[in-house]
């Protein structure tokens, strides 16, 4: 070996052991120092086993991204389904025009504060399947409100702030009560309409009327949500003074009829007459009868006593002496039996003008009622109808 080779594996040695010195100081491995085996001070090449910086950089991205990922998908969790989140608070006048889309709706809400998100309110709603049932109208909506809440406001549609009571013509206070009840009125229409304030029915010659039965005019009524029975009563009564007003009375008062005779009278062609065409001429059966001193027979007077209007009455119950019999008992009966309408008071006010004391159905027609004069005739009706309801194996022989 020359001393030339001898002097540069010195230096070679006296380089490497500065390089240890410097490897202790930093902490780190001599072959980090060492590329290759020449010394250069710069780390290991790419590639090569261990643990470098490149490693360990690349291992802390990706756990870096992990997290921002299961970040991200809980807030989108969190914000589609608000945990927790109730019915809003305070209150907020909104509108929604019809034919409005769901996004539509979306930003309706959102811009009125109602929800935070337009995107999630639509999205929670195709989600539910509620898309297609968010109901248009005018409705007060809370701020802040839950998606879930906002989508049930929407899908039930605005309260409306109207109550329509619709009374049928004839129809006795027994059978209005429970309308009254189904469309929401308070408290209870039979005690309501047993007496009131506004009207006494002894001005119109009832001297032992035991409630308004007769007065209750039946007609479309609209109320305030919230409104009561004796709210709807006052109304029948008003409506029923202004109609009978302009009922002229007096073919009725030749006749000894007082106002609260023509009204039960009334009553009974609401329940004997289903055709229009009928009505004046079953008031003139009821007014020649009366004036012949017969028995009314109207079977339908018994069934308002007896509160049945639909099962077959007993031979018993035929043959009784009720108040409200008119088979047995001659004259009016002591009442209406239900609330006509105006067509019936006029017809019963002014009977047609014939010599009619008989009907009975007449077979496959719609409710028309056949006449007659004499017993004799009557008894061929009477014939005619049976024939036709035995044929029919016993069920009424209509035809509408």
């Amino acid at each position: 070996m020359t001393e030339r080779d001898l002097g540069l594996r010195s230096e070679e040695e006296r380089q490497r052991a500065r390089l240890e010195r410097e490897a202790r100081r930093a902490g780190r491995d001599l072959d980090d120092l060492y590329v290759d085996g020449a010394s250069t001070g710069a780390p290991r090449k790419p590639g090569r086993p261990g643990h470098g910086r490149g490693h360990i950089f690349a291992r802390r991205l990706v756990a870096l991204l992990l997290l921002a990922a299961v970040a991200l998908v809980a807030w989108f969790v969190i914000s589609l389904f608000e945990p927790g989140k109730g019915g809003g608070h305070g209150t907020v006048a909104v509108t929604i025009p019809a034919g409005s889309s769901v996004g539509e709706i979306g930003d309706v809400l959102s811009k009125n504060g109602v929800v935070g998100s337009s995107f999630f309110f639509e999205l929670r709603a195709r989600m539910a399947g509620k898309s297609g049932d968010l109901k248009p109208g005018s409705y007060v909506l809370k701020h802040d409100m839950s998606y879930s809440s906002a989508l049930d406001a929407l899908t039930k549609g605005v309260v409306a702030k109207i109550v329509r009571v619709v009374i049928p013509e004839g129809r006795d206070r027994s059978q209005i009560a429970p309308l009254v009840k189904s469309d929401g009125l308070t408290g209870n229409y039979l005690t309501a309409s047993k007496s009131s304030s506004q009207l006494n029915p002894r001005r119109y010659g009832a001297k032992n009327a035991r409630n308004l039965e007769g007065f209750l005019f039946p007609a479309s009524y609209e109320l305030k949500r919230g409104s009561s029975a004796t709210d709807l009563v006052d109304k029948q009564l008003a409506a029923f003074k202004e109609n009978f007003s302009g009922v002229n009375m007096s073919y009725a008062k030749k006749k000894n009829l007082t106002p609260y005779d023509v009204l039960t009278i009334a009553s009974m062609i609401e329940r004997e007459a289903q055709l229009s065409a009928d009505r004046k001429l079953v008031a003139s059966v009821i007014y020649n009868r009366l004036h012949a001193h017969m028995n009314l027979a109207i079977d339908a007077t018994l069934r308002f006593e007896l509160q049945n209007w639909d099962k077959p009455l007993k031979v018993s119950e035929l043959n009784s002496r009720r108040a409200y019999n008119t088979r047995t008992r001659p004259g009016l009966p002591p009442g209406p039996i239900g609330n006509p309408g105006l067509a019936s008071i006029e017809a019963a006010a002014h009977p047609a003008r014939t010599s009619y004391l008989f009907y009975v159905n007449k077979p496959w027609t719609c409710g028309k009622l056949a006449f007659a004069s004499t017993d004799a005739q009557f008894q061929k009706d009477v014939d005619a109808y049976n024939a036709a309801r035995a044929k029919n194996h016993g069920n009424a022989p209509t035809k509408c």
